[in-house]
């Protein structure tokens, strides 16, 4: 059985398809921009949990 997802992360997950909706409404570069910007901010953020980590300041 799957587990329920918080009501936070439903909230997230709304907010994510919106502001997807909106992009795919301004046109294909707006959306694109949107998914590139979304992915190297994910680099980022492993890169800086990585760092964090190996000094025992993250999960």
């Amino acid at each position: 059985m799957a587990r329920r997802a918080s009501l936070t992360s439903q909230l997230y997950r709304a907010a994510r398809m919106s502001n997807n909706f909106k992009a795919v409404s301004e046109g294909p570069s707006a959306y694109a921009k949107r998914v590139v910007r979304r992915k190297v901010y994910s680099k980022q953020m492993a890169l800086t949990r990585r760092v964090l980590k190996g000094f025992g300041l993250s999960k």
